[in-house]
């Protein structure tokens, strides 16, 4: 009782300062296997991955909360649903039997929470950490960190611990943030929860401003937050595109493009001589813009998943691995985007809904690491 109770303590701080919005913390996360394979039966296995979990994603009550204007039950309500997926793979997988067969299944959990359809839930991913510990490896580092995952799970832990920290205190030592990739701006907005709302003229002329001044130093693409523009039309396109005309700027910028049927989460790309979408959203956020209940009760609306598409575009003579908002909490748009080889990452996001939270912090943190993994520039742009 004593030895399950203290496992349950150990994740639930674990999860709560690996995922703090500190990338440096991230590897800490590596001893969550560990503690579940000390587990000696299943209940206590699956109170110590919820406690994890949990602390990982605390935020998220206070979110919702935001979100949908209502009180605090509702977020926990979706907190505790949120965590079903990752509680239940990594407790059916469980094994009482010790050795390589319990690392082989605490292998296969983590792939499972890596890939639709667990990984759309997939947060707080310990292997998200190799971007920490293996900065600069790419696809070796991944596999070092997936290595060092699975002998955390066997009676090597300790030594493996040991290992884990030495590469953790190296990377610390010497640790860089990612740089931005050549002629880029990013622009982060304060504009709350009208940022996207508000299609008046008078906040486009504003954004308009903002992106000039941006540009002033000679940066030729400038990026704006997720959901910046608000709904993608031709006479919000024409707007733009006469505001930029006889400069050599280019605008990333967040929009929403409606359809009878639903609406796509989406960047656009906009100069004085073309515009049109960059990129469609891979997996918008589950429940609150994800709702894909509403086509068997046929309903429409909601935004739409775009699950294996565009994993990199090209952008200014580059191909960026581009990432809205929820898709730098999950696993899985990362990794088929590193798979096309681009030369930066570009990452946008909304995050007035996290106030009084550590949820895009968290966000950047993860992001940075993986952007740190594969050696790439990082641009990032968000409204809070």
């Amino acid at each position: 009782m004593v030895r399950g109770a203290g496992l349950i303590v150990l994740a639930a701080l674990v999860g709560a300062v690996a995922w703090g919005g500190d990338p440096l913390t991230l590897p800490l996360a590596m001893l969550f296997p560990a503690l579940w394979a000390l587990t000696r039966r299943r209940v206590v296995t699956a109170l110590v991955t919820a406690a994890y979990f949990l602390a990982a994603s605390r935020g998220l009550p206070q979110g919702v909360a935001n979100f949908y204007g209502s009180d605090l039950w509702t977020g926990l309500l979706l907190w505790f649903a949120a965590s079903l997926s990752f509680v239940a793979v990594h407790t059916i997988l469980w094994t009482k039997r010790r050795g390589w067969g319990r690392a082989v299944r605490f292998a296969l959990a983590a792939v499972l929470m890596a890939v639709p359809p667990f990984g759309i839930i997939g947060w707080a991913h310990p292997l998200t950490a190799a971007g920490v510990l293996f900065s600069g490896w790419g696809w070796s580092g991944l596999a070092a960190a997936a290595a060092g995952l699975t002998v955390m799970t066997t009676r090597l832990w300790p030594a493996a611990a040991l290992a884990l920290g030495g590469f953790w205190l190296w990377s610390a030592a010497f640790w860089t943030e990612p740089a931005l990739p050549d002629g880029f701006r990013s622009v982060d907005l304060e504009m709350g929860q009208s940022l996207g709302r508000d299609g008046t003229l008078e906040r486009q002329r504003d954004l308009i401003a903002t992106v000039m001044e941006a540009a002033w130093q000679g940066d030729s693409v400038v990026v704006l937050p997720e959901s910046a523009i608000g709904f993608w039309t031709p006479s919000v396109e024409r707007l733009w595109r006469a505001a930029l005309y006889g400069s050599d700027i280019t605008v990333v910028a967040g929009a929403a493009l409606v359809d009878p049927q639903g609406y796509d989460n989406v960047l656009v790309e906009i100069s004085a001589h073309e515009a049109g979408i960059l990129y469609r959203e891979r997996m918008p956020v589950p429940v609150s813009m994800w709702q894909p209940w509403r086509g068997f009760i046929g309903q429409g609306g909601g935004a739409r998943a775009h699950l294996f598409a565009n994993p990199v575009v090209e952008l200014a003579g580059r191909r960026m691995a581009p990432l809205i908002c929820y898709e730098q909490l999950v696993v899985w748009p990362f990794l088929q985007s590193m798979l096309h080889r681009p030369d930066a990452i570009v990452a946008a996001g909304n995050g007035w809904w996290t106030a009084g939270t550590t949820i895009v912090a968290i966000q950047n943190a993860s992001t940075i690491a993986w952007a740190r993994l594969f050696g790439l520039p990082l641009v990032t742009a968000f409204n809070t």
